[in-house]
Order: structure tokens, then sequence, then C-alpha cells
């Protein structure tokens, strides 16, 4: 909430009153201060003014509707895709944007598979949030997803695709909380899955570990203890101690797993257009902006120019 006071203060308005031009207007005092906040740090504190405005604007808290009745005017969301500081370069100079390696990404998930298996083996509890959690983090990288929409989905959001059946119940993730644009409700897409490790890891959640959770009758896929829905903070949290724990850089975090996605379905040959869709990049520079290609992946791409004779005179 700090952060939505300054906003505030910035503004000299009330939420109900913000327009999207004051993000802009924020956004550039912040990126030219003397001191010079960091691109990426200027889009996370933009990213927290966008939750808050994505809050205030659900209609299930009725906060709209009172704004309105007492003030005569209602918030909306004023942060979009135009006017939230961009990725400007394929890297930053900062670990936190860059993907995990194949070497990374396993260990990172042995680990936290190896959570489980210790906690269950000492009889304690906490094995099933530990599952849980561990599953969380192989969705969002098998399905190319964003924090917030990862801790949006709920079981219906999976569905069979019938041009991939050994995918079963899980051919297809319905994200209904993509990144928004300029005066729209968030942006939805169809992820197709790409690994049948990846349905199979969700599908042994589902049937074996959800039903652990005092969740009822309710859709929501990653349920705590006490019945409510996880929350991406706390993704974060888990993702640090696992990370911190593996002594990886303490600036990378769950984000990066998106990162991994793109950059490993690029490395395995597949059609960047189709990459570009399964995340829900309006533009294709911003998909490349996300793919870190090692060096073995480039110079085997230049092999095959040059073995295809590109520029040859005859």
């Amino acid at each position: 909430m700090d952060l939505v006071r300054r906003f505030a203060l910035f503004t000299g308005t009330s939420p109900w009153e913000w327009l999207p031009g004051d993000v802009e207007d924020w956004a550039t005092e912040l990126l030219s201060t003397p001191n010079g906040l960091a691109r990426s740090t200027v889009r996370n504190y933009l990213n927290q003014i966008a939750m808050f405005c994505d809050y205030i604007t659900d209609a299930r808290y009725g906060w709209a509707e009172q704004c309105l009745e007492h003030f005569g005017a209602h918030p909306v969301q004023i942060c979009h895709e135009e006017n939230m500081p961009s990725h400007s370069a394929p890297y930053e100079g900062r670990p936190e944007v860059r993907a995990l390696s194949r070497r990374e990404l396993q260990d990172f998930f042995d680990y936290a598979d190896e959570q489980v298996v210790r906690i269950r083996s000492a009889g304690r509890k906490g094995w099933a949030p530990a599952f849980r959690d561990a599953t969380v983090f192989k969705v969002i990288y098998a399905w190319g997803l964003r924090r917030r929409e990862a801790a949006q989905l709920d079981l219906a959001d999976f569905s069979r695709n019938a041009k991939a059946p050994e995918f079963g119940r899980y051919g297809a993730c319905y994200v209904r909380f993509g990144k928004a644009t300029k005066g729209s409700p968030p942006r939805r897409r169809t992820v197709l899955t790409v690994w049948e490790w990846a349905a199979e890891a969700l599908a042994e959640y589902v049937e074996e570990v959800r039903p652990h959770f005092a969740v009822g009758k309710r859709q929501l896929l990653w349920p705590t203890d006490s019945g409510g829905r996880l929350q991406g903070r706390e993704i974060t949290r888990r993702f640090a101690t696992y990370r911190d724990a593996l002594g990886l850089d303490e600036e990378l975090h769950p984000h990066c797993l998106r990162h991994s996605y793109v950059t490993h379905l690029i490395e395995d040959g597949a059609d960047p257009s189709f990459v570009q869709r399964q995340v829900g990049h309006a533009w294709g520079s911003t998909t490349a902006i996300y793919a870190h290609v090692g060096s073995d992946f480039m110079n085997n791409a230049l092999r095959e120019v040059l073995n295809a004779g590109l520029g040859e005179v005859t």
C-alpha cells in the first residue's frame, strides 16, 4: 500500500480520478530522478499499481459502484501495455530477466520434489502444500505463464485438445487473467500443451494431492490449507526459498520460468510465431527479448546457415 499512497500523493487525486496519463507522468518522474530508478524497478512499481486497480475495479467487491454513488465517478484500470515501461533491450544487465539454463531448471524442479519427499517421510505436516508449490512452478514453466496468470487458474481452465489426445484433459490451458491492454479487461488466450511430462505432473497433483485440501466444490486449482486461493506473493516466497537453497542468483524470481519456456522452445526449433501466440505477446519483438538462447544453439544455427550455402555466388 505504500506505493499506492506514493502514487496518490504524486497525482494529488483519488483512485476514482486517476487517468492513464498519470501512469506515464509518474514513470517519467521515477526514471528521471537524480538517482534514476532502473526500468525493471519502475515496471515493478507500476505492476503493483495495476494490481491495486484490478482490485478496486473488480465487480465482486462493489467499489466502483460505491464510488459512483458517493463521488460521481468510478475507478478504472489505468495501467496498460502502452504506458508501462517496456523491455527495452534483450538483456537489461540484471540477472532477474534471464532464463534459467536447463541444468538450473532441472535442479530447481528436483529440489522442489525432494522437499515433498523429505517432509512426508519425516511424518510432518506440509507435504501437500510443498507438492502443490512444486507443481505450480512446473505449470508456470510448462505453459509459459505469468505469476498472476498461474495463481488465478481453476480446474476448468484446462481442457482436452483433439489434435493432441496424448495429453488427456490437460491438452490446453485457458488463461483468463492475461496482461491487459489500454482500456481493456485482462486478455485471454489458450495455451496449448507441448510436453507430456507437464500434463502428467499436473494430473498427479489434481487427482492425488489437491483432494487433501478443504476446497469442497470450488474450482480453484491452487488452494491453501485455510481453503483460500494461493497468492502470487506466496509463490514468490517459496521460489526464493528454493532458489537460495540452491545458491542461484538472488535476483531470480518466478517470471524467469516464463523466460525459460520461451528460450527452450526456440532452442528446440519451435516456430517463433507459435511461441509468440503461446505467451500472449502482441509483437514478435517482445518474444525475441524473452529468448536468451545459448551459444550452442547459436553455433548450431550458424552451421546450418553455412551448410545451406547462404550468400554463395555461383
